[in-house]
């Protein structure tokens, strides 16, 4: 009966310790090897550098709009619609050529430049060729949308779209539905597309270093994936009521087995 008993102790530990610990769901904690310091430094990001597909919208004003009108998309004027669907229909498509092709101006290459840079050529060009500084041009240029898609023990999967120039990896998941309990906080993968190849980065979001990384805040295309812990594949229980569950339908499992072969 001893050696009985010792097997039930032995479930009973095995299925208590396959239960979620709280803190491996809180985010941002303070470890043992976290500063003592309640500010945290600012990331230094590096500007974001336009890719294959990305959307662009340029909206050109002037003192007198009818000078501008033949460079605007028609969705630009008074009742523009802002939706992805409308930027993706009448924004500015980088091609696999690395080009766009805007009104007037023609093809212009915008790979690897950056928002301001692709702001300054088209600012100069119209100025160059067809106005003068008391024309008061003005010129935006934004991304049509901040893009990135995020995947696996997330409540809400699937490429998402913010209407913001920064999103850092806590609003992204909020963004999602947030990470589920069975979700791996502590090694949040991000995929990342550079003119050298996919770069491929973990970031411990239960620990509140997380926010020193430079993958902290995303780029647009970022791809997020939050793998799944060993607990989700052990069945047991993710919380210690679930466990308490398991562990009754064993014991009444062993018992009934004992009796009947004991007969």
């Amino acid at each position: 009966m001893s050696r009985y008993v010792l097997y039930i102790s032995l479930v009973i530990s095995f299925l208590l310790s396959s239960c979620i610990p709280t803190r491996d769901l809180i985010y941002l904690q303070k470890k043992d090897n976290s500063e003592p310091e309640t500010m945290i430094s600012a990331v230094e990001t590096k500007p974001y550098r336009l890719q294959i597909n990305d959307v662009l919208s340029i909206t050109i004003k002037a003192s007198d709009p009818k000078l501008v009108s033949i460079f605007n998309p028609s969705s630009n004027d008074a009742s523009a619609g802002k939706s992805e669907t409308g930027l993706y229909f009448d924004g500015f498509t980088v091609d696999d050529h690395g080009n766009i092709r805007f009104p007037v101006l023609g093809e212009i290459n915008v790979i690897g430049y950056t928002l301001d840079e692709v702001r300054a050529r088209v600012e100069k060009q119209l100025l160059a060729e067809y106005f003068n500084k008391e024309a008061n041009i003005f010129v935006t240029v934004k991304l049509a949308g901040f893009r990135y898609t995020i995947n696996g023990e997330i409540g809400s999967p699937g490429t998402k779209s913010l209407f913001q120039e920064h999103v850092n990896i806590m609003e992204a998941i909020a963004n999602a539905g947030d990470i589920t309990i069975t979700g791996n906080r502590k090694a949040v993968t991000i995929m990342r597309k550079t003119p050298t190849g996919v770069e491929m980065h973990d970031i411990d979001l239960t620990d509140i270093n997380a926010m020193k990384s430079p993958y902290f805040y995303l780029q647009p295309n970022d791809y997020v994936y939050i793998k799944p812990l060993k607990q989700k594949t052990w069945g047991t229980g993710k919380t210690g009521i679930e466990s308490l569950g398991t562990i009754i339908t064993l014991l009444s499992l062993a018992t009934t087995t004992f009796l009947l072969l004991k007969r």
